[in-house]
């Protein structure tokens, strides 16, 4: 079952990060693809909104490897969205 509270609340803090490229692209994920996500991914994009976002973002583009922890089906797909903004 979708705990919507959670997927609200997801959404919310992958929006919000302070860092714009990083919003749109974690917050449009987050929009595109948080109810859809099983349990263990909703975990593993909850540890990703732990990082710091300069780090994400290096991440993203490939400007510095991503940690083993992070490099998961979950982060493939996030490197490979495009924000509708972008589209």
């Amino acid at each position: 079952m979708i705990d919507a509270l959670r997927i609200k609340k997801l959404v919310h803090r992958a929006n919000y990060r302070g860092f714009k490229e990083v919003d749109l692209i974690l917050g449009g994920f987050a929009k595109a693809h948080a109810a859809g996500l099983n349990d263990m991914e909703l975990g593993q994009f909850e540890a990703l909104l732990e990082e710091k976002d300069h780090d994400i973002y290096d991440w993203i583009t490939g400007a510095q490897p991503t940690p083993t922890e992070f490099d998961t089906p979950l982060f493939t797909k996030l490197k490979n969205f495009t924000p509708d903004i972008l589209k």
